[in-house]
């Protein structure tokens, strides 16, 4: 069995006139994200690797969420994850060794939220910095596959907490 947990990027702000990929996060984003850092640390739910793509506002909610939760590990900054597919998610996914029990990605919608439903069946909203938990029947992460049915245990928003 292993743990996915979806964590869509906190509250980035619009006020600059940036190219998509280079957007911060707003103080809203940066509260946001500290918060779902604690929620993984009070749950117990740190992650053994986390995977992100490599805008600007997920590699800072990376590293708030990281430093929140006391992630130790290395943040692996993913090209492929900026505007990706639910196919994309799961061939960055399948790639990784099995020793990972626990896995995060980090990212944008609307690949979030179609990755969410391929590997559940649910159909959830993922409002900035929601964080999704899905248990996956699986031993390695080389079995992952599209097809693959998970289990939705928790949707997490930030307002809620």
């Amino acid at each position: 069995m292993k743990t996915l947990l979806i964590l869509r990027h906190a509250k980035s702000s619009w006020k600059e006139e940036l190219p998509d990929h280079e957007r911060p996060l707003k103080k809203r984003g940066e509260r946001d994200a500290v918060k779902i850092g604690d929620l993984l640390r009070q749950r117990d739910l740190v992650p053994d690797l986390i995977l992100c793509s490599t805008a600007k506002r997920t590699r800072s909610t990376a590293d708030l969420v990281a430093e929140t939760c006391g992630y130790e590990g290395h943040i692996k900054l993913q090209s492929c994850l900026y505007g990706a597919e639910p196919e994309d998610y799961v061939q960055a996914l399948a790639s990784l060794e099995s020793p990972y029990r626990r896995v995060m990605v980090i990212g944008h919608n609307p690949g979030l939220e179609m990755l969410l439903e391929t590997l559940t069946a649910a159909s959830e909203l993922l409002p900035t910095a929601a964080l999704a938990q899905i248990e996956l029947p699986i031993s390695s992460w080389a079995e992952l596959e599209e097809t693959t049915e998970g289990q939705l245990i928790h949707v997490w928003v930030p307002r809620e907490l």
